[in-house]
C-alpha cells in the first residue's frame, strides 16, 4: 500500500481530499501513531500531575519537601532507565519493523501503570512499596526511551517530503495532549469529584487505572497501523546489518542529537512537568491555581506546535530551532526571575505561555530534524538512543535538580543551569546544515 501521494500543505480540504486513497492511508496512520503515543504519555506523565497527592502513600511523611524531592527522584529514576529502552526499542524498530516496536512500548506502559495503580502504601509494607514504584517506573521508562525515537522515525517516514515538519510535529501535539490530559484528570478530581484528603488517601490510584485501560486500547490502533515503505524497502534487501555497529559510523549525527536536544528537553521539562510544582512552592500560588495554570498553558502551547512545523517546511529547520535557541538563552532568566515575584495567576499563566512559545521553535520540530540525520536502516535507534541519553541526563533530572536546589537555598541557580544548557544547544545551531535540504531520506 503506497502511502507517498501528493504533499499535504495544510489541515484543509487539501488533506482530507479522498480522491487520493494513500492520504486516507497516511492520515490513518498518523493518527494510530499519534494516539498510541498520547496515551503512553498520559500514562507517564500522571505521575507527575498527582505527586503532591501520593507521595505520602509510597514514602514516610516527616517533612512535605523531602517527599517531593523523593517522588522527583523516582521520576528521574524513570528517565535513567530511558537509554536502555532508546536502544532495545531502536534495535526492534529497525531490525523488525516500527509497529511491531511501537506496540511493544505501548504494552511496557500499560504494565507500569497497572501495578502503581495497585501497589500498597508504605504504612502496609513498609520499604516494598518504595521499591516497586520504582520498578514501575523503570518499565514505564523503558516505553518511554524506545517510542521516542520510534514514533519520530514513523511519524517522519509515512509524511512527505515538502510536508514533513509538518506532520511530525503532531508527535508533540500527542505528547503535550497526554500530558495536558493527565493535568485535566487532575483538575477534574480536584474540583468536582474528591476533596484534597480523598485523593491523597486512595483518589489517586484512579487515573493510573485509566492509564492502564486506555494503553489496551493503543495496543489495538496500533496493531492495525501499516508498516512504513522505508522500512520494507530496508527489510527487503536482507542485508543482515548490524544497526548498533552501523551507528558508530556515525559520531557526527549521533554528537548532533546530543546537542540539539541537551538545551530543549531541559527547558521543556523545566515548564512543563516541573512548572506545576515550581508555581506551589516558589511562586506562591495554590495547588488549584498551579493545575489551572498548566492546563490553559499546554493548550495555547499544543496548538502552536503544527504552526512551526509547518513554518519549518517553508523557512527551514535551522531558523526555527535558532529562534528558540536565542530566545531562550536571553529569556530564560528574566522569565523565571519573574515569575517568583508574582503573586498573581493570570500573569503567572502569561509568562509561562511565553515561555512555552518559545520553546515550540525546539519540541515542534526536534523529531524531525534528528530523522533527517539517520538513514533509515538504523534511524529509530540514531534518533532513539542518544536522544534518551541526553534527555535522561538533562530533561529526567530537571524536576530533581530544581528541587534540590531550592532545599540548598540556591534556586537561581537553576536558572541559570537551563540558560546555559540551551547556550550550548544554540551553538549547534548555528554551525549546523538545515536537514531539510540536506537529509538522509531517499
Amino acid at each position: 500500500m503506497s502511502l507517498e501521494p501528493s504533499g499535504l500543505a495544510s489541515p484543509s480540504a487539501e488533506y482530507l481530499s479522498t480522491a487520493e486513497p494513500g492520504v486516507r492511508q497516511r492520515l490513518l496512520s498518523i493518527f494510530g501513531g499519534s494516539v498510541g503515543n498520547l496515551i503512553e504519555w498520559y500514562d507517564f506523565y500522571i505521575y507527575s500531575a498527582f505527586s503532591l497527592y501520593f507521595a505520602k502513600s509510597f514514602f514516610p511523611h516527616d517533612n512535605p519537601v523531602v517527599e517531593q524531592l523523593n517522588t522527583a527522584g523516582v521520576f528521574a529514576l524513570g528517565f535513567l532507565i530511558r537509554p536502555v529502552g532508546g536502544w532495545l526499542m531502536g534495535l526492534y524498530a529497525d531490525l523488525r519493523g516500527r509497529r511491531a516496536a511501537l506496540s511493544l512500548s505501548v504494552t511496557l506502559m500499560c504494565l507500569g501503570s497497572f501495578i502503581i495503580a495497585l501497589c500498597p502504601t508504605y504504612e502496609r509494607i513498609g520499604i516494598l512499596a518504595p521499591i516497586i514504584l520504582i520498578l514501575a517506573r523503570l518499565l514505564q521508562g523503558l516505553s518511554l526511551g524506545g517510542e521516542y525515537g520510534t514514533s519520530a522515525t514513523y511519524l517522519s517516514e509515512v509524511a512527505t517530503s515538502r510536508h514533513r515538519g509538518f506532520y511530525s510535529s503532531f508527535q508533540y501535539v500527542t505528547l503535550i495532549m497526554g500530558q495536558l490530559l493527565a493535568t485535566v484528570t487532575l483538575l477534574v478530581l480536584q474540583r468536582l469529584v474528591l476533596t484534597g484528603p480523598q485523593l491523597e488517601a486512595w483518589g489517586w490510584r484512579i487515573p493510573f487505572l485509566c492509564g492502564a485501560a486506555l494503553a489496551v486500547f493503543g495496543f489495538y490502533m496500533r496493531r492495525n497501523m501499516v508498516e512504513t515503505e522505508a522500512f520494507q524497502a530496508e527489510a527487503a534487501k536482507k542485508t543482515g546489518h548490524h544497526p548498533m555497529r552501523e551507528l558508530l559510523r556515525h559520531p557526527r549525527e549521533i554528537a548532533l542529537v546530543v546537542g540539539l536536544t541537551m538545551g530543549g528537553t531541559l527547558a521543556f521539562y523545566t515548564y512543563t512537568v516541573y512548572m506545576q510544582k515550581f508555581l506551589v512552592n516558589s511562586v506562591g500560588l495554590t495547588r488549584d491555581q498551579s493545575t489551572l495554570i498548566s492546563v490553559s498553558s499546554l493548550f495555547f502551547y499544543m496548538l502552536v506546535q503544527p504552526v512551526f512545523g509547518l513554518l519549518s517546511d517553508k523557512i527551514g529547520r535551522r531558523p526555527v530551532l535558532l529562534w528558540f535557541g536565542v530566545m531562550g538563552t536571553l529569556c530564560t532568566v528574566p522569565l523565571l526571575t519573574a515569575l517568583t515575584r508574582t503573586r498573581d495567576a493570570f500573569t503567572a499563566f502569561l509568562l509561562v505561555l511565553a515561555a512555552l512559545v518559545i520553546i515550540s521553535g525546539y519540541t515542534s520540530i526536534n523529531a524531525v530534524v534528528k530523522a533527517e540525520l539517520f538513514p533509515a536502516r538504523i534511524r529509530a535507534l540514531g534518533v532513539g538512543l542518544p536522544y534518551a541519553l541526553t534527555v535522561s541526563i538533562f530533561g529526567g533530572t530537571a524536576e530533581y535538580v530544581g528541587t534540590w536546589l531550592k532545599l540548598a537555598g540556591h534556586e537561581t541557580w537553576f536558572f541559570w543551569y537551563v540558560t546555559g544548557c540551551i547556550l550550548c544547544s544554540l551553538l549547534v545551531y548555528a554551525f549546523m546544515r538545515d536537514t531539510r535540504q540536506h537529509h538522509r531520506f531517499d
